[in-house]
């Protein structure tokens, strides 16, 4: 039997985490989560139901009526009753509270944003479908969030860490050992990252019959599963050429003989090790950056925007469906091109000097 296609095995493992998720909860739960899923992904229906149980949980401990009662138990009448006045005590509740196992969890500003927009799309789909007559979520204003600086890679930061992928001097005797083995990997998936802005999820879901040198691009699967071409330049394509060399000698274990990447232990490298691949080279270069997978997303956009000054590429190239998404995060950091303002526009021609 073909393997399914990566993406089609994440949305297999998020239905049935989903189904898990839900069965302590409500049943009218489930009623919103089958009615957005043709406009969400499955990564975001999990995320929407973990933040919809702290809802709940902080529900049953602060709420004197459904404190008596089971998960099970609330009704819809009781999330009528609930006020704006509640929905703030919640975002309160979520800075910081500590879940059924005792662990303490933070939430800062994009974290409370995230849990008040959860519950927004669900007493919005209630309210909309007449089964709620009062929507308190909607009522409550998004906490003020601060913008911060995007953290990137300059010029000569890329060019140091695709060096230390290559040659490994700066890391420790154990991570050298371990460097001998997979340095052609390492280096051809960093170029990757480094040369295509994609993201880490669509990296590690990439197949051998994903790469096509004739057209130098890659096929991936973007968010919703929507296929794309992301074309690659000489770096990338030279990366990819030594990696594949060494990847027609490896034996995948079942079910990841199509993967382009693999972990020493010979399955489809996994999104958690990228991650650490990432911040283990990163931390060798700098310290005062915390660079992630995302970040060499970011510094691809930036590089990219630099170079062509046209946003709605970017955008494209990125996957961003909403071209304001791009122009917030790389358009209002170009300092140079606000340099290049200041000298572009003269308000009198310069005079020659006049002759005696």
């Amino acid at each position: 039997m073909a393997e399914l296609p990566y993406h089609e095995q994440i949305n297999i493992a998020n239905t049935e985490k989903l189904r898990e998720l839900l069965k302590p909860l409500p049943p009218f739960v489930k009623t919103y989560f089958r009615g957005i899923e043709p406009q969400t992904s499955s990564r975001t229906r999990i995320a929407y139901a973990y933040d919809l149980h702290i809802f709940f949980e902080f529900l049953q401990r602060e709420n004197p009526v459904i404190q008596k009662l089971n998960l099970q138990d609330i009704t819809l009448s009781h999330l009528e009753q609930l006020t704006p006045v509640d929905i703030s005590d919640y975002l309160e509740f979520v800075k910081y509270y500590r879940s059924e196992d005792d662990q303490g969890h933070i939430n800062g500003e994009r974290g409370q944003r995230r849990k008040l927009a959860s519950l927004r799309s669900f007493y919005n789909y209630l309210y909309k479908n007449q089964m709620i007559e009062s929507n308190p979520a909607a009522l409550v204003d998004m906490p003020k969030l601060h913008e911060k600086n995007i953290v990137r890679l300059d010029v000569d930061e890329i060019a140091v860490l695709l060096d230390e992928v290559e040659q490994g001097d700066k890391l420790t005797k154990r991570q050298q050992a371990y460097h001998a083995r997979t340095k052609v990997r390492d280096l051809a998936l960093m170029t990757l990252l480094l040369g295509t802005g994609i993201r880490v999820s669509e990296c590690v879901g990439l197949n051998i019959q994903d790469v096509d040198f004739r057209n130098a691009g890659i096929k991936i699967y973007r968010k919703g599963g929507k296929e794309m071409i992301v074309y690659f330049g000489e770096e990338v394509e030279e990366a990819l050429s030594c990696y594949l060399e060494e990847r027609k000698h490896m034996i995948a274990e079942e079910g990841s003989t199509d993967a382009l990447f693999l972990s020493l232990q010979n399955k489809r490298i996994s999104v958690r090790s990228v991650e650490n691949l990432v911040k283990k080279y990163a931390q060798t270069v700098t310290t005062l950056k915390h660079i992630t997978p995302h970040k060499l997303r970011s510094t691809y956009g930036t590089n990219l925007y630099q170079e062509t000054n046209d946003i709605y590429l970017v955008a494209d190239v990125l996957g961003h469906s909403d071209v304001n998404t791009t122009r917030k995060h790389y358009a209002a950091m170009d300092d140079y091109q606000r340099r290049r303002a200041r000298t572009a526009v003269r308000l009198r021609e310069k005079l020659p000097d006049s002759e005696d």
